[in-house]
């Protein structure tokens, strides 16, 4: 009997306890509750951050890719634009070669054999029509100064014939 005595005080006093402590239990419980269900969204959050990471993981692999591309892309352009000013600067010395060249092409161009001997032939009969003009010319130029020279001793004997005539003329008239 004394068990179930004991038994019955250990139920009472569990009782008595429950009674006193049942608010406190209660809490604890609806606070376990609330913590479960905090820890459940936690890892909920928590895998779609893994299948975030997952997915920004492959991304980021494309993103390295396309970085890595994009530097080769830029090295590339550099190249090019290296060899363009290469090329340009290439191209004014070429220019400049031509110029040149073209100057020179004009400067014989105006050497040009054929056109050159039509001129010295068309020179040549010019020079020998003035040259024969000029012939001519002296010719008359000659016959001129010797019949100037004719003429003026034709004068000079006219004048000696007047000095002679004058003073006799000036005889017989004093005389008449």
């Amino acid at each position: 009997m004394l068990t179930a005595k004991n038994l019955e005080r250990i139920m009472e006093l569990e009782a008595k306890l429950r009674e006193e402590y049942q608010g406190q239990l209660d809490a604890k419980d609806a606070e376990i509750e609330r913590c479960t269900k905090e820890k459940e969204e936690k890892v909920q959050v928590i895998e779609k951050q893994l299948e975030q990471i997952k997915e920004m993981s492959g991304k980021v692999e494309t993103n390295k890719r396309t970085e890595q591309h994009n530097r080769e892309l830029k090295s590339r352009s550099e190249n090019l634009q290296a060899e363009v000013a290469g090329q340009k600067k290439r191209i004014r010395a070429l220019q400049q070669d031509l110029a040149e060249e073209r100057a020179e092409l004009k400067t014989l161009k105006q050497f040009d054999p054929a056109k050159m001997k039509k001129s010295l032939d068309a020179n040549k009969k010019k020079l020998a029509e003035k040259t024969s003009a000029n012939e001519t010319l002296q010719k008359a130029v000659n016959r001129a100064k010797n019949e100037k020279a004719e003429l003026q001793l034709k004068i000079k004997e006219l004048e000696a014939k007047i000095e002679e005539l004058e003073p006799a003329e000036a005889s017989e008239e004093a005389a008449a």
